[in-house]
């Protein structure tokens, strides 16, 4: 292990955050595996959040390219704007930090769900925000990137890259913000994959449902093996809370703009001017 790799304290937890520039569309994500490789032991599992992926396998959507619909203008300044934002959010008790961006939805809004109801439908483009998992913030310009493509298939073959150089048995976990909720024993999230035995693709109802049940936080969509649903939504968790308590942290595009002092359009140059944290090694410490 480096002798700067810092590690935090997390629970029951030990991480260490593996810091990178911005990854850019077609990279190798090498770049997290060679800095992983070396510190890593038995049983560690690697966290890998879900947007660098999909940009290093290109999978990225210019919004520009596309005209927006009737149902698409509906969507965002009927149903997300006013419906959402004056009705249905105050009511639902949403958070205020997503009725506040709700109301004020920018005419691109409508190109924005005319991608989500052109890739996904009418099932995630009732939803108001996070529709699908398609990610606004991390992204240049008027893109989007979509989830990654067949995340199983990637963690795993990450996992056996991982294994080989090390000699370690590292298990790894890719993640989105996006959650999960539970009724009862039953899990279910609006993404369209996850980990079994969690519910997936229930989009708009999955947002309905989770007012009333219990939210428990982000989604692991993908694991290199099997692995329980409790002990992933709190490691998913875990991480989640070390990198909102990071500086450079942008959950949402509003967030992105205001951190690289923007008021136009990102683009790669500013994504790449911070230190960005893809993924975090995290050990069980054992007492």
């Amino acid at each position: 292990m480096s002798s700067n790799q810092k590690s935090i304290v997390y629970g029951e937890y030990l991480l260490f955050p593996i810091e990178t520039s911005y990854i850019k569309p077609n990279d190798s994500l090498d770049i997290i595996i060679d800095k992983v490789s070396s510190m890593v032991k038995d049983d560690d599992y690697l966290v890998i959040a879900e947007t660098p992926i999909a940009i290093s396998q290109g999978r990225l959507i210019d919004e520009a390219d596309y005209i927006p619909s009737l149902k698409a203008k509906f969507l965002a300044f009927v149903w997300s704007k006013y419906i959402w934002g004056y009705v249905l959010g105050p009511l639902l008790r949403i958070k205020k930090r997503t009725i506040k961006n709700l109301r004020r939805l920018p005419a691109e809004a409508a190109q924005h769900k005319e991608v989500v109801l052109q890739f996904y439908g009418w099932k995630h483009g009732l939803k108001p925000c996070s529709e699908a998992g398609i990610d606004l913030s991390n992204v240049p310009g008027t893109y989007v990137s979509l989830l990654p493509k067949n995340p199983e298939k990637t963690a795993k073959d990450i996992s056996k890259t991982l294994n080989e150089l090390s000699k370690k048995e590292v298990k790894v976990l890719i993640v989105d913000t996006d959650a999960t909720y539970r009724i009862k024993n039953k899990y279910f999230t609006g993404l369209p994959i996850a980990i079994p035995p969690i519910k997936t693709n229930m989009g708009f109802w999955a947002y309905i449902l989770g007012q009333i049940s219990k939210n428990c936080g982000s989604t692991p969509i993908a694991s290199s093996s099997a692995i329980d649903v409790e002990e992933g939504l709190k490691i998913a968790n875990t991480c989640e809370k070390y990198q909102k308590s990071l500086s450079s942290n942008m959950e949402t595009v509003h967030d992105m703009k205001m951190k690289l002092d923007k008021s136009g359009n990102v683009n790669v140059k500013d994504l790449d001017s911070i230190v960005h944290t893809p993924a975090i090694v995290v050990r069980r410490i054992y007492s």
